[in-house]
Order: C-alpha cells, then sequence, then structure tokens
C-alpha cells in the first residue's frame, strides 16, 4: 500500500489565514465568556415574531425564547420543570412506554430549578443558558445519575463520582440537567432499538425508529422537552437521529472537545456534541461545551475554536463565496431517492438565493474508508470493554450487541494498523477536494426512518462515517444535509 504521511503537509492546507465572517474564541476562557460571546455571533432577537397570538400550536422553543421568557418575568424555570416532570412521568406510563430516560430524578429536577429561579429573582442569572433544560446521553457521566451506556450492568462496573467534563461546562452556565437520555446498547447500532430499557419511538411518527445511538437525546428534542442535548458520535450516531428527527446534530472536530467523564473516551472516532432544536441554539452549547484536554492540545495542537459569525454584516458575502463540492455517485448512493432529490434541492435553492458554486468532486475508495471505519471503532470499542467482557458480562448484552462483538475480536492488530494506514491515504484525497470547495455536501442517511420489519439500516451509517474515519484537525459534520467543512461548519436541518 501506497503510504502518503511522508508527503502530507497540513500546513498548506490549515495555514493562518483567518476566515471572513468567523469568530474566534480562546479555549482558556471560562464556559460563561464563551457562551456570551458567541450570543454576539447571533441575529438580533425579535420576541415579537414568536411571542405572538397566532404562532403555530407547536413551536421549537429556543434557548433564546426561554430567556426572554424568564428575564420578563413570562415563565420560571421552576414552572417549566413541573411541565417536563409531567411529560416524562406520562411518557414512561403509555403503553407501551416511550422511555426517553433511563435516570430521572423529579426531585434533583426541582432542586436545580429552584436554584436557578432564585438566580433570576434576584438578578444573578449566571448566563444565556441558566435555566435551559438539557438532557446528557446515557454514555455520558453526569453526577448523580449513574451511566449505564445502554446497559443492565455497566453502571455497577463503573461508578460515577463526578460530571463528565463538558457536563461540567454546562453545568457551570446554568444548564438544568434533567437526566440521562436513552441510547442504543453501547453506542452499537443506528436504529436506537434497546430491548433492556425500552427503545425510544421516533416523536414524529411513534411507530418509527428515531435513528441512533443517540436516540433519547433527538426525540426529547423533537418531542419539544428540551432545546438542546448532548450525545455521543463515532460513526454517525448525533448526525443520524438528528437527521431521522428533524432537528439540528453537530458532530465536532475530533478531540475539539474533551472526553474525560465518557465511557468512550479512548480511541480515535468519538466526539461529544450538542444536539439541538435551531442552528442557533447548537452553537451556544457548543461554545460552552468546547475546549480540548491538555494531551490532546499537546498532540493534535486544534485550530482555535470558532463559530460563524450570523450577526456579521458580510455574512451574506461569506455565503456567495462559499464553494460547495458534491460527489454526486456518493450523494446519489441511497436507497430512497426522495433523498436525494430533495437535498439536491437544497443545493440549488444555496445556488439560487446566496450565490454558493456547486462544484463536482471525486473521492475515491469510499468502500474501502467505511471498511477502515469499521475496522477502528469495533477495535477501540472492544479494547475498552474487554475488562468487563473477560468476567462473562458480555453475555447479559444484547443479541445484535453480542453479534457486534463478536465481529470485532476477529479484527487482529494488522487489521488495525492497515485501517489507519487506509485512514490517512484516503485523508490526502479529502484535502486534495479541499483545494477547490470548502463544504463537502451529502444527504445524511441513504434511508428515511424505518419500522422494525424494513431492512434499510445499512444505508443509515454509510454517509456519515466518513466524518469519523478521517483524521483529526479537520472535519466537521452535521445532519438533514450533511456537510463536511474544514474548521466549524454551520448545521442545517
Amino acid at each position: 500500500m501506497y503510504d502518503i504521511s511522508s508527503q502530507f503537509d497540513e500546513t498548506q492546507y490549515f495555514g493562518p489565514t483567518p476566515e471572513i465572517g468567523v469568530a474566534v474564541f480562546d479555549e482558556n476562557d471560562e464556559p460563561i465568556t464563551r457562551v456570551e460571546k458567541s450570543f454576539g455571533c447571533l441575529r438580533s432577537y425579535d420576541p415579537n415574531q414568536r411571542w405572538h397570538e397566532n404562532s403555530p400550536p407547536f413551536l421549537y422553543w429556543s434557548i433564546r425564547d426561554f430567556a426572554h421568557a424568564y428575564r420578563s418575568m413570562l415563565a420560571t424555570p421552576s414552572a417549566v420543570a413541573e411541565n417536563i416532570i409531567a411529560i416524562v412521568e406520562e411518557y414512561n406510563n403509555k403503553k407501551p412506554p416511550m422511555p426517553l430516560l433511563t435516570s430521572f430524578s423529579a426531585e434533583e429536577v426541582r432542586k436545580q430549578a429552584a436554584a436557578s429561579t432564585q438566580r433570576f429573582a434576584e438578578g444573578n442569572s449566571l448566563s444565556i443558558l441558566d435555566g435551559i433544560f438539557m438532557a446528557i446521553k446515557d454514555d455520558i457521566d453526569c453526577y448523580p445519575h449513574p451511566s449505564k451506556s445502554g446497559t443492565s450492568w455497566l453502571h455497577n462496573a463503573r461508578v460515577v463520582k463526578n460530571d463528565a467534563v463538558c457536563v461540567s461546562r454546562l453545568r457551570s452556565c446554568g444548564v438544568i440537567l434533567i437526566g440521562k437520555a436513552n441510547m442504543h446498547e453501547l453506542g452499537m447500532g443506528t436504529t436506537g432499538n434497546n430491548p433492556i430499557h425500552g427503545t425510544t419511538r421516533n416523536p414524529h411518527s411513534f411507530d418509527r425508529y428515531t435513528g441512533g445511538s443517540s436516540s433519547g437525546p433527538a426525540a426529547l428534542i423533537a418531542s419539544g422537552l428540551c432545546s438542546a442535548a448532548v450525545g455521543t458520535d463515532g460513526g454517525g450516531s448525533i448526525r443520524i437521529p438528528s437527521s431521522l428527527c428533524g432537528i439540528v446534530g453537530l458532530k465536532a472536530t475530533y478531540g475539539r472537545i474533551d472526553m474525560k467523564g465518557s465511557v468512550c473516551d479512548c480511541g480515535t472516532v468519538e466526539v461529544s456534541s450538542p444536539l439541538a432544536a435551531t442552528v442557533e441554539d447548537a452553537m451556544i452549547v457548543y461554545a460552552a461545551m468546547a475546549g480540548s484536554s491538555l494531551d490532546d492540545r499537546i498532540s493534535l495542537r486544534p485550530s482555535p475554536i470558532c463559530l460563524p459569525d450570523l450577526s456579521s454584516a458580510n455574512s451574506s458575502d461569506v455565503l456567495r463565496s462559499m464553494r460547495l463540492g458534491k460527489y454526486s455517485e456518493w450523494f446519489n448512493d441511497v436507497y430512497s431517492t426522495e433523498i436525494s432529490s430533495k437535498c439536491e434541492d437544497i443545493l440549488n435553492r444555496l445556488a439560487e438565493i446566496f450565490g454558493c458554486s456547486i462544484t463536482e468532486i471525486v473521492l475515491p475508495e469510499l468502500h474501502e474508508m467505511q471498511t477502515a471505519h469499521v475496522v477502528s471503532i469495533g477495535s477501540e470499542s472492544l479494547c475498552a470493554l474487554n475488562p468487563d467482557c473477560e468476567d462473562g458480562r458480555d453475555t447479559e448484552l444484547s443479541l445484535d450487541t453480542q453479534v457486534s462483538l463478536a465481529l470485532f475480536r476477529s479484527f487482529t492488530a494488522a487489521d488495525y494498523v492497515a485501517a489507519q494506514r487506509l485512514r490517512r491515504r484516503i485523508m490526502y484525497y479529502y484535502m486534495e477536494a479541499f483545494k477547490k470547495v470548502d463544504i463537502i455536501v451529502t444527504p445524511t442517511t441513504g434511508c428515511l426512518s424505518g419500522r422494525s420489519n424494513d431492512t434499510i439500516f445499512p444505508y443509515m451509517p454509510s454517509l456519515a462515517s466518513p466524518g469519523n474515519s478521517l483524521l483529526q484537525k479537520c472535519l466537521d459534520e452535521s445532519c438533514g444535509l450533511g456537510m463536511i467543512k474544514k474548521g466549524f461548519l454551520l448545521a442545517c436541518s
């Protein structure tokens, strides 16, 4: 195999020239400071456009909607908490139940909400995120809740004593954490089906899957209970359910958000990132969560945290100069042509309304990249689970998870090394494409949300995994119309 690593020079792709229309943040800033700066990147907020008697019967209330309501004394976090508690309990009592959360304490939610309500009464709110309700995926630590990672036993082998780093950053901004959101067991699936805790159903159609593995976070937002949530993504686990549930999901660049305190806090493909009802909400939550670990700062030397400056007078000019790359063979590799046709319509609208240019590109060895991804994520997942699996706990996993682990055990050390060489090689092809375009666009999933008897599930991750397989410092990806970009990506749904 030809090894291009000795010829690859990242500086020719990631030079010091700053992007136009982008706000840069200091990693050393406190989360509250970054959130305040992110607020300055947003367009002006007009409550009259949201708060009026002709508002639609169902509306995704955004972070700024809640912030306005709290500061205008139209609502309090405690009042919102009571509504959320009632709905969660109602969902749990449905037949069959709709288990959005694997760990939930009404008392804990009320306690956090009361503290936030008092801060607002005293005029001492912490940030625009104060009083905002969020859920945390079950494989990210959120004290005092256990981290089960969708299993029946992992919380007994791995006791939670503190928040994960990204969760503690959100808590410091005043976020109210409602509990641990359901997920596909150990993240090893794209449907969200969980026979142990129950399967979270799609709020838009209860007989359909949410997609996975961040099924609970996506369903909580799609049902209107939370403005945002935190998930993990090793091969599409945030973007797939975000797409199928009609919300916004962001896969941050590898190493951009500190993974300490997550079940999958090692390896080279997994990231923690936000899911949200709107693009603006995803930006605000990302600003609070972002920040590399010290080890990643030393080894990866990440570029500065940045957000698109939507308030800039030059934002329209930035869109006009945007070059979108499309590889038609990949773009059209879908189960339902309705998806590729709709995404084609979106591209045409971006060109017509904003003046974006669309360029045809070629990305070789896509199937080889998907194989390299399976070997990488499978080997790294197995490595993390081996101590527990050796104790015989793997027999307590669901059958589909046991099948995945059996496949992963067939990989050799030579297979893993070869996969890493392939990833480096294929990264070169993407960097060559980025000489011609700023963003690579594809559908996020190759199929619509399915039912339990559908055979379309292999089409779910096929378009999402490249964002995880390619090496660090180059890629962010999101939901709806999937996009891969050098640096931060403005998500779209």
